[in-house]
């Protein structure tokens, strides 16, 4: 049987992946340039950037606008359970979790106003929350929430509403849209987690709809199906 002959592109790839795997190519380090290394592969420079692509959607290489490519550090990780995020054990390798906020003022429409039970066209504030692991994005959110349920200030501490509930989480994996991609500085092709979660008081108002998105390579989803066994005799 004829073996495929292996593309430049993963060629160079293997060779790559194989320096970072075995430690010739250290966490944080930057790659040489893209022309530097396309000369010393000596392919062209669009065949190179194939192969860099390759590695980062595998989360090895992460390529920084202005700066090059950088062998990937480890990544925090976030396994959702029951709603909730809990991030992994502390490790002194992986570097502290932080996070920006800004807020905004936004009409409830569509899929949003369908979530929060609201007229089309109630006003609601909108939270962006990105989160960022030293200088990289981590995670991003959506948040809106009903006017009358956050002060002017920007917030820094939880909403100010208790005793909330979760009534609906929804999990997805997908492809992330263009402007998750970048914001996020991840490959088009990794897939993303994706959680649509909507939230209420212990009145029964609906008083949080959120979109949580997080790649793939740094976050885990945990799944508890309940069985019920029937045991009632069966006739013969």
């Amino acid at each position: 049987m004829i073996q495929p002959v292996p593309s430049r592109r993963d060629t160079i790839a293997d060779d790559l992946r194989d320096r970072i795997v075995t430690g010739r190519l250290k966490s944080g380090e930057r790659l040489p340039s893209e022309a530097n290394l396309a000369s010393q592969y000596r392919v062209s420079t669009a065949t190179l950037r194939n192969a860099l692509a390759v590695l980062q959607a595998e989360g090895l290489v992460e390529k920084t606008h202005g700066k090059g490519n950088f062998v990937r550090r480890p990544l925090h990780r976030i396994t959702y359970v029951g709603g909730r995020r809990t991030p992994e054990a502390h490790s002194t390798d992986l570097a502290p979790l932080s996070v920006t906020i800004h807020t905004t003022r936004v009409r409830a429409r569509g899929h949003l106003a369908a979530l929060l039970k609201m007229p089309t066209g109630s006003p609601l504030t909108e939270i962006l929350c990105l989160g960022y692991e030293d200088e990289r994005p981590h995670s991003l959110a959506h948040i809106c929430v009903p006017c009358d349920l956050v002060p002017a200030a920007v917030l820094r501490e939880p909403l100010p509403y208790e005793a909330v509930v979760t009534r609906l989480t929804v999990i997805s994996v997908r492809l992330p849209t263009p402007v998750e991609a970048s914001t996020l500085r991840i490959s088009s092709t990794l897939a993303v987690l994706a959680i649509t979660r909507q939230m209420a008081d212990t009145a029964g108002r609906l008083v949080e709809a959120a979109l949580l998105v997080l790649p793939g390579d740094r976050a885990d989803a945990v799944f508890t199906t309940h069985y019920v066994i029937d045991e009632r005799p069966t006739k013969t």
